[in-house]
């Protein structure tokens, strides 16, 4: 039998239009899927020499206004073009939250808490549901250390009423726990924080001890002093093997704002040039010794290397850095 061209097209129109209808029969007998809607666990877990590390999504809460929180000094149009520059919107921002656990092999260790089940409904508040979804229960965690007393780093200390980590002891800086427990708070713009602490944080004063600059809370964890966003706010260096990794908690909040321009004013530190100062020791010792470090609020996971760039820094996220 001859084949021709037009026959060949002819029987190629045929065989297309038959494999069609089937599919259009069948999107018809089915409802479009609906949308998934929330987010799944999220937990990233690394080794860094003998320790396993793991960061533990809070939840992220959507902010207006990235311009009345970071570079309060500056003109709002000089922050825009910074944020524009970084292909982020101008008018509103995301803020992560990213509590770290610690499994030395001998201790459980959870750096801060999220902002516990009070923040929920507004998207926060999943340390408990991610904790257990990496593995490990409330009860297992045998050391909390509170970077600094701030109510979405303590907010999930209490659950239902109750202690959410029974079995734990509590470890937090002198000056910052003196600072917030101090009546000399009320009648003052932070009575509202010093009432958070006493409610969330004082009941635990019989299991609580605490650390100063280059002491020890557990072996190979060590505190250092960075002061300036709030009185006592403390950064945790932790040591294994060959490895090394800084928690920075809130030295810097944003990627982008706080790193590349770490002189800028931030609303919420206290002490806005101690902090700014801060920011640029901390920063400039990680990206000086090429350390990796985990930022409380930088984009999840949170954890990634700094390059110095101009005067500030870029943030390099990590990949599979700790895999090799």
């Amino acid at each position: 039998m001859t084949t021709t061209r037009r026959t060949l097209f002819k029987h190629a129109a045929i065989a297309t239009a038959a494999l069609a209808t089937p599919q259009i029969m069948t999107r018809a007998a089915f409802a479009q899927p609906a949308m998934a809607g929330s987010m799944p666990a999220a937990f990233e877990r690394f080794m860094l020499g003998r320790f396993e590390v793991t960061i533990l999504s809070d939840g992220h809460r959507i902010v207006p206004g990235p311009q009345s929180i970071f570079g309060t000094d500056q003109p709002v149009e000089t922050v825009e073009a910074l944020l524009a520059d970084n292909y982020l919107p101008t008018g509103q921002m995301q803020f992560t939250f990213a509590p770290t656990l610690v499994n030395t092999g001998d201790e459980l260790v959870l750096f801060d808490t999220g902002n516990g089940e009070g923040g929920r409904e507004g998207g926060v508040g999943q340390m408990l549901a991610n904790l257990r979804a990496s593995g490990y229960e409330p009860d297992q965690v045998s050391v909390v250390v509170l970077t600094h007393l701030h109510p979405d780093h303590i907010g999930g200390l209490m659950e239902a009423g109750a202690p959410a980590f029974p079995n734990a002891r509590y470890v937090t800086g002198q000056i910052e726990y003196d600072f917030w427990t101090s009546t000399d708070r009320v009648g003052t713009p932070a009575e509202g924080l010093h009432q958070s602490v006493m409610a969330s944080v004082a009941p635990m004063a019989e299991q609580m001890s605490f650390v100063g600059d280059g002491e020890m809370p557990v072996s190979g964890i060590t505190a250092m002093a960075a002061f300036g966003h709030t009185p006592g706010h403390m950064v945790y260096r932790i040591d294994s093997d060959d490895r090394s990794l800084v928690l920075i908690a809130d030295t810097a909040n944003h990627f982008v704002l706080s790193l590349q321009r770490p002189d800028w004013e931030v609303r919420f530190d206290a002490d806005k040039a101690a902090a700014a100062q801060t920011r640029k020791d901390v920063l400039g010792m990680i990206a000086a010794d090429r350390l990796a470090f985990v930022g409380y609020h930088m984009p999840f996971p949170s954890v990634g290397f700094l390059e110095p760039l101009g005067d500030g820094f870029r943030f390099i996220p990590e990949t599979y850095q700790f895999d090799l």
